[in-house]
């Protein structure tokens, strides 16, 4: 059976970006990040839906946000819980399984900030899938070619 999405109350005062994040737990909204500008309330939801999802959480997220002079709930997005933990390197392991451990952990970081940077904050399990393959895949100068574009495709909107 579906999880029905908890409906988010409208942000009290004049119209501006809001995001509101839902605790299961006491059923509640909180206001998470507000700004006159879209785009440091969208960097928030990424950090906080990253830090959720980092610590085992689930939430939700509501962006409101002004159209025609007054508020418009804009398509908010779930923080499921977090994917199972990779795999770590047996204790004793050669220092080079480790480092290239560590290279791998920096694509992927590299690569989540370019996404970030082109709007897409909010990614969901398989998009996480997705730019790990990457990590994984691509090397140093490649990834940081591809956060190139995606900053500046960002930085188009």
């Amino acid at each position: 059976m579906e999880k029905q999405r908890p409906r988010s109350p409208r942000p009290p005062g004049d119209p501006r970006w809001v995001a509101m994040f839902h605790d299961p737990a006491r059923d509640t909204w909180t206001v998470a990040a507000e700004s006159p500008h879209r785009d440091p309330v969208l960097y928030a939801v990424g950090d906080m839906t990253r830090t959720v999802r980092a610590r085992g959480g689930e939430g939700t997220v509501a962006l409101w946000g002004p159209e025609g002079g007054d508020w418009h709930l804009f398509d908010g997005g779930s923080a499921p819980s977090a994917e199972p933990a990779a795999e770590r390197a047996a204790p004793g392991a050669a220092e080079p399984a480790r480092l290239t451990e560590r290279m791998t952990d920096r694509r992927h970081q590299v690569l989540l900030a370019g996404l970030g940077k082109a709007g897409l904050y909010d990614l969901g399990p398989e998009d996480g899938e997705a730019v790990r393959a990457l990590a994984d895949r691509l090397d140093e100068p490649t990834v940081r070619r591809v956060a190139h574009w995606l900053s500046a495709a960002g930085s188009r909107r």
